[in-house]
């Protein structure tokens, strides 16, 4: 049964008996995982405050071929990121970026997607909560990208011939991204992406600076998103924390 050390970050955490908690957490040398924190309920437990959502921590595992459920032996936290929960916005975009990780990460080791997780947590913990969103989205587009789906951008998505970067364009979820003023005319009625919105989600994916947007831009960029994951990713199961994320109330902006 080998132990394995690895930096991982709490997903998702529910109560096992009356001593005990499952977590799911995304791990650096593991990939996505659920594991049984025995004891985690108990006064004095050695975890401490380890398994709240969205710590980080260095953890120990120890790891058993075919099983579903892995032992958590230890847990050391390095960031808790409460700001994520002490406030609506931030926790509702990183509440959909562990739906995303749990719903279509696997127990392959991907470290960029761990990096890119832990990048986005901390941007979404960092966010003042009018810049929550613009947060979350990004983060969310990044994930895609790592699991291996970024969407073409800067080239249609058909034909592959460049886009000027000023023009507005179609976006095709079947073709997995921008398309051409010809190929749009022969692929099914897509969606109308202004080259702002182009700009906006070039930058997200490139991990540079993040857009303001307006109530209705943003909303449209929550949009395009839940629809290209349910094309893409999406195995007719609905997205809850996506959900959430997307109807929810907000902060004034």
């Amino acid at each position: 049964m080998p132990l394995v050390a690895t930096d991982a970050v709490v997903l998702h955490v529910f109560d096992y008996s009356e001593t005990s908690r499952i977590l799911r957490i995304a791990t650096l040398e593991a990939g996505v995982v659920a594991v049984l924190a025995r004891g985690a309920r108990r006064p004095k437990s050695r975890f401490g405050s380890a398994v709240d959502l969205f710590a980080q921590g260095a953890a120990q595992l120890s790891l058993r071929d075919g099983r579903d459920l892995q032992t958590l032996t230890a847990f050391e936290v390095t960031r808790a990121r409460p700001e994520i929960g002490a406030d609506l916005e931030r926790f509702t975009g990183a509440a959909a970026l562990a739906e995303l990780m749990l719903r279509f990460g696997s127990e392959d080791v991907n470290a960029p997607l761990f990096t890119t997780l832990v990048s986005a947590l901390d941007t979404i913990a960092d966010a003042l909560p009018s810049g929550a969103r613009e947060a979350g989205l990004a983060g969310a587009w990044r994930l895609v990208a790592d699991m291996g789906f970024a969407p073409a951008l800067e080239a249609c998505g058909a034909c592959d011939v460049a886009l000027a970067p000023s023009a507005d364009a179609t976006f095709s979820h079947d073709a997995g991204g921008v398309l051409c003023t010809r190929c749009a005319r022969l692929h099914a009625p897509g969606r109308s992406l202004p080259a702002a919105a182009r700009s906006a989600l070039t930058e997200w994916l490139a991990a540079r600076r993040l857009p303001e947007l307006d109530e209705r831009d943003a909303r449209a960029h929550q949009r395009l998103l839940r629809e290209f994951l349910g094309h893409h990713l999406a195995d007719g199961r609905s997205l809850r924390a996506f959900e959430v994320w997307e109807h929810g109330g907000w902060a004034a902006r």
